[in-house]
């Protein structure tokens, strides 16, 4: 059984890497993710990569998906990457070229403690592509009954209580760390142990 870590879209693998590191995973952006497991895989998706958790999941036959800090899609067939009120937002930062700042530069002020460190902040801005606005207007295909595969979901604090409270409609285990949205920098041995928690929860051995 091994770790698969998919960082958002938004992001890169230095987002994971320490936790990567502490379970013996591999780091994959979205579009690698199906061709990079050999085996058995848990899958785990943060922030905006959990829209498309539910289509790599059942390409990957995942023995189980957790899903940490992720935005979750509604019952199909598909889903937006972004509800109409954050892409109202988005469309007030994007350039002539259809292009979106890098992540971190969308919230001022607000993500200088995501970080632990400036050595961290640094090389997770190094890793952050331009993303265009058509990205949030594209959509994903969402497999039917994909609720219904294994899957456990690991909050930061009460951002996505939404998601919570859905995660804890379906039945799927729980755990909520105190925290920012980039947890798993800041605390790579609680995440750590939260997600092979829930992974075994939900079902992996």
């Amino acid at each position: 059984m091994a770790y698969l870590f998919v960082p958002s879209p938004l992001l890169g693998p230095a987002t994971w890497a320490p936790v990567a590191d502490l379970l013996g995973g591999r780091v994959a952006a979205v579009g690698d993710a199906i061709e990079t497991p050999d085996g058995e895989v848990v899958l785990v998706v943060h922030s905006n990569a959990g829209l498309h958790a539910p289509r790599l999941a059942a390409q990957l036959e995942a023995r189980a998906t957790v899903y940490v800090d992720a935005a979750l899609p509604g019952d199909g067939p598909d889903t937006t990457l972004a509800p109409p009120r954050f892409l109202a937002f988005l469309e007030t930062m994007v350039d002539d070229d259809g292009l979106l700042p890098p992540w971190t530069q969308w919230w001022g002020d607000e993500v200088d403690d995501l970080f632990p460190d400036v050595e961290t902040r640094a090389a997770v801005e190094a890793e952050q592509p331009r993303l265009p606005l058509s990205y949030f207007t594209s959509r994903v295909s969402v497999p039917t009954g994909w609720a219904e595969r294994p899957s456990g979901y690991l909050a930061f604090g009460d951002t996505y209580a939404e998601e919570l409270a859905l995660a804890r409609s379906h039945g799927w285990p729980v755990t909520v760390l105190p925290g920012r949205h980039l947890h798993q920098l800041v605390d790579p041995v609680a995440v750590a142990a939260a997600v092979a928690d829930l992974a075994a929860r939900a079902g992996a051995p």
